[in-house]
């Protein structure tokens, strides 16, 4: 195939929000270093949150500042609301992906406000761009379903795409923030998101909390989607989501799309070694299968 799928690594944000240890400034800056490296296009580096509830994420402006512009790299920061907003402008990110909660509990827990008030947070962020800012895409976080609440109706999510289309943002994720989905629910809401849109890009982000998260991407991609969030060894979760795992791992899904012929240009090997070198480092076994087996077996020559 000559398809291209583009994979957005998000191992420096939502890889490291969730661990007890805490990568510093350095640690996090060598980590962007080696995945761009690797091949990371576009990365989610750090997170404009409030660093008192989300420890692992301070140093976001130190980070990009640290970062010198380089043509054909997007840097991503995260961004919950206006003072988010403010920060990731002032520290030069390339890209601003503003997260929109599909329930209110999970809103009002992770970001302290319910699903109307975060659409009029993303409305009035919007509004408030200037023509040299940043390009902002928005996720729908717990698309899929939330801890709380149980099951998300679909209409609520079309009508959040609906909402984020109408404001004109230049891309629109889906998010299975606690890995609950399955391929025919994710082809269905991806085809209704699309219809939703209008044209405007999707992209996937999927959790492997239950398993299902490669899966869950190949039915993305065979719905016509072009762009997936991961993160390298499997890395991820989200504090204020109970039992909450890692995203799928950037080497699993690298090495499932190359191997169907699809072109995502990453180098496998360095993958490889960066989720491990970065496990290490936080103390635990990565979560990456093609971290532990290593990629296809090479065929040994006979002598």
């Amino acid at each position: 195939m000559s398809r291209r799928i583009d994979i957005v690594e998000v191992g420096p944000r939502d890889g490291l929000q969730n661990e007890k240890t805490l990568f510093t400034v350095g640690q996090k800056l060598e980590m962007i270093r080696r995945l761009e490296t690797a091949g990371a296009r576009r990365m989610e580096v750090v997170s404009f949150v409030n660093p008192k509830r989300v420890p692992q994420m301070d140093g976001a402006e130190e980070i990009m500042f640290a970062l010198p512009r380089t043509p054909g790299r997007s840097r991503i920061g995260l961004v919950l609301n206006m003072r988010g907003w403010d920060r990731c402008v002032e520290a030069r990110c390339d890209e601003a992906n503003v997260v929109v909660c599909a329930s209110d509990e999970f809103g009002i827990r992770n970001q302290g406000a319910n699903v109307a008030e975060q659409v009029d947070a993303l409305g009035a962020i919007v509004a408030a761009r200037k023509a040299d800012d940043p390009p902002i895409s928005a996720t729908v976080s717990v698309a899929f379903g939330c801890p709380f609440e149980g099951e998300v109706p679909e209409e609520r999510v079309v009508s959040i795409v609906k909402a984020a289309a109408g404001f004109g943002v230049a891309e629109i994720a889906l998010a299975d923030t606690i890995g609950v989905a399955d391929p025919w629910m994710v082809r269905r809401r991806v085809e209704l998101a699309k219809a939703a849109a209008g044209g405007i890009p999707l992209r996937l982000h999927f959790h492997d909390t239950r398993n299902t998260g490669l899966a869950n991407a190949f039915a993305g991609v065979e719905a016509g989607v072009d762009v997936l969030d991961a993160s390298v060894g499997g890395l991820g979760g989200c504090p204020f989501a109970p039992n909450a795992t890692g995203n799928i791992g950037t080497e699993d899904l690298v090495y499932m799309l190359e191997r169907a012929g699809f072109e995502t240009g990453y180098d496998l090997d360095q993958l490889i070694e960066i989720g491990n070198w970065a496990s290490d480092l936080l103390g635990k076994r990565t979560a990456s299968s093609l971290s532990r087996a290593g990629g296809f077996p090479k065929a040994k020559v006979a002598v």
